[in-house]
Order: C-alpha cells, then structure tokens, then sequence
C-alpha cells in the first residue's frame, strides 16, 4: 500500500489504522514466505501469503500464491474464487471469468459470485454479454444479495438497494454488515457504468463502514482496496 500524504490524509480510514494494516499483512507475508521456504509445500502458507499479498495491493504475487495452492492440490480450483479476485485486479478477465464461471458449480447459491463474473465480463467484453450470460439462480440468498444481483440484472436502480436495506427490519449490528456489502457493490456498479465520482462516495462508504472495519473480512480489505485503486486513478486524472 502506497499512499501520498494528501490520499492519508482524506481516506475515509485513520492513517494509523491504515499503518496497522500494512503492518499487519507486510509481516503476515514476511512470516509465510520464511515457512514456505523450508515447508515448500504447505498449502495454507501459500493462501496466507496471498491474501496478504492482495491487500497488500502486490496482485500479481497474489495470484502466483494462490495458483500454487492449486498446482499442490488440484481440487482446490473449483472453490478458488480468490483467485479469481486476483485475476480480476490484474485484468485479466478472461481468467477470472473462468474462475467464477467454475465456482458456480461448487456453490450454486452464492450471487456474489454472480456479481464478479458480471464484473469480469463487463470488462472483458461488454455490460450487454456480461447481462446476458448472468448465471442463474433458484436458491434464496443472503442479504443484500437478491437485490444487488437484482441491480446488476438491470431490473432495479442503486437506491432501490438502498430502500431494501433500510426496510429489511434488520437489528443495527446486522444491518450495518448488509449495508456494507450493498455499499460496495452499489459503487462498483456505477464504476462500470463509467461514473467514478458517484462510485466512490459508495466504496469510501464500504471502506469506512464499521463492520468492515471491526471484521477486517476479505471483502472488507477488498472494498478498501478497491477504494484506494479508484481514488488513485481519479487523482491520476485531475494532475493530467
């Protein structure tokens, strides 16, 4: 993680909570690269060093990890949606298409799933395909997802997600985990339809969402990846 003192600064996250977490994962990496040397084949070194690596911002030495999992104990692809996630930062969609597209048959009820192939497939292709090809599903599913998938099909608009939440008759605690994940996906939605500014109002809402920030979940540490990747490639933009 690589961040200017103006990006510190304005992050919807503390700079010291930010500095813990790159501590965090930078000896979490440090740690399993030392077992992975004299333990070559411990698989869950490999996993450990590539999430590190991920929220870490290093995707490509993510995905290498997470690939060698997979090389040790092939029946680790179906299930290897992280490794799609991997795939999905370093573009290459087709892949991580694939990976979602295959985990589909491991768990068929999971629409968050759903959402990255759409992602995926957005990218490498077009919203129209990736709408088209959306993966089917018969099973209920956690909230917020039915409504997000429900989004990303085109049959509803972001604040109707939003409205969903709020009268879902949720307990605080339990609503504010919903709304993190809809917080997320509601701004990656407007990011593929080519509205940064509205996305990351949502994403900075996911990074600084006290669920995410108490849990510290892999899609947490995504969202805050995620945040930082935009707010770079806005502040990128405004100096050209």
């Amino acid at each position: 993680m690589v961040f200017s003192s103006l990006a510190l600064a304005d992050h919807p996250i503390p700079s010291a909570e930010l500095q813990a977490i790159e501590k965090k994962y930078e000896e979490a990496e440090k740690t399993n690269s030392a077992r992975i040397v004299g333990q070559p084949n411990a698989i869950d070194a490999y996993s450990l060093r590539g999430d590190a690596r991920l929220f870490l911002g290093d995707f490509k030495g993510s995905a290498e990890d997470y690939e060698k999992m997979i090389e040790l104990n092939p029946a680790l692809d179906v299930s290897h949606w992280r490794l799609g996630i991997a795939y999905y930062y370093l573009s290459r969609f087709d892949k991580a298409a694939h990976q979602f597209e295959i985990y589909h048959n491991y768990d068929n009820v999971d629409r968050e799933n759903g959402i990255w192939r759409f992602m995926s497939q957005t990218r490498l292709k077009n919203m129209e395909v990736a709408r088209k090809g959306l993966l089917k599903y018969e099973k209920t599913d956690r909230p917020p997802y039915p409504w997000v998938y429900s989004l990303y099909a085109g049959d509803i608009k972001p604040d109707e997600v939003y409205r969903r939440v709020d009268g879902g008759g949720f307990p605080d605690h339990y609503k504010e985990r919903v709304l993190f994940h809809a917080q997320l996906y509601v701004g990656i939605f407007h990011e593929l339809h080519g509205r940064d500014q509205d996305a990351l109002k949502h994403l900075r809402a996911a990074a600084a969402n006290k669920f995410g920030r108490a849990s510290g979940t892999y899609m947490w540490q995504v969202a805050r990846v995620h945040y930082d990747l935009l707010q770079a490639k806005l502040s990128n933009n405004r100096k050209k």
